[in-house]
């Protein structure tokens, strides 16, 4: 238990620093526009501002080396753009998405599902992943007399998301399915491995995660269960504003060639090993 302890002080200390770090970008004059770039714009200033969640399959620190697919995926785009790379970590999707409409950021570089309802304030690129979203609980014992068995078992339970998740629509469709409420929290400080950490530590009973994060991380949290889907397997893009459809193009373009190469499988192996 010490070790699980240890792990969830450290994501609440990664949740401040990534205040602090949004906090302090905010003030940067360029930050301040108020407006989305498109392609030319962020060509002529050299610089490329993604923005993406911290943890240990997206964006992470390990000692003096920052790693991550989503990392390695936007340095390399950012390279053959001849641009310079700002990336930020932020835990909130709501927040990912308004400090895309407000010029913050460029692209949202992080598993998007391609929900109607996103596509009606973002545009997303070609599909880059295959992924869908999974119920987190403790497992099945004495200890959990909650446990979650099939989707039907949700009615009248809470479920803990990231703040704007796009999996709030699947868990409200889901909640029409099966005829019965289900009730969603949004926490806005933390991502998915910090809700599956509050669900190891007790905290809370259910949370929604990606599976393809939650398969990373379940190594440390060997008391939780991941087996129970919630949403269909589905592509997942990156998402950029409606007013840079240039820089869709140019990412397009770029991954149409870059996802078949070497490199690109180098990447997705490294960390989609399964």
């Amino acid at each position: 238990m010490n070790h699980i302890k240890r792990r969830y002080i450290k994501y609440l200390i990664l949740g401040a620093i990534s205040v602090l770090l949004i906090a302090v970008y905010c003030t940067r004059k360029e930050a301040l526009k108020g407006k989305p770039r498109d392609y030319a714009e962020i060509k002529k200033s050299g610089v490329l501002r993604i923005v993406t969640e911290y943890n240990s399959l997206s964006y992470f620190v390990d000692g003096d080396t920052i790693s991550g697919f989503q990392y390695e995926l936007a340095k390399a785009f950012a390279k053959a753009q001849g641009l310079r790379l700002e990336i930020v970590p932020e835990m909130s999707f709501e927040k990912r998405l308004n400090g895309l409409s407000c010029g913050k950021f460029d692209i949202i570089a992080y598993n998007i599902p391609a929900t109607s309802e996103l596509k009606d304030s973002i545009l997303l690129t070609s599909p880059i992943l295959l992924n869908n979203q999974i119920l987190v609980q403790r497992k099945a014992g004495a200890n959990n007399p909650l446990f979650i068995k099939s989707q039907l078992d949700l009615a009248h339970k809470i479920i803990h998301v990231e703040k704007g998740s796009p999996s709030i629509l699947r868990i409200r469709n889901l909640s029409n399915e099966i005829g019965d409420a289900i009730y969603i929290k949004e926490i806005e400080k933390y991502g998915s491995e910090q809700l599956m950490a509050m669900v190891a530590h007790g905290d809370i009973s259910y949370a929604v995660c990606d599976k393809s994060i939650a398969l990373a991380s379940i190594d440390s949290f060997p008391q939780l269960d991941i087996h129970t889907d919630i949403s269909f397997t589905q592509f997942y893009s990156w998402g950029v504003s409606k007013q840079s459809p240039i820089l869709l193009d140019s990412l397009n373009s770029w991954l149409k060639t870059f996802t078949k190469s070497k490199e690109y499988q180098s990447i997705y192996k490294k960390y989609y090993k399964d």
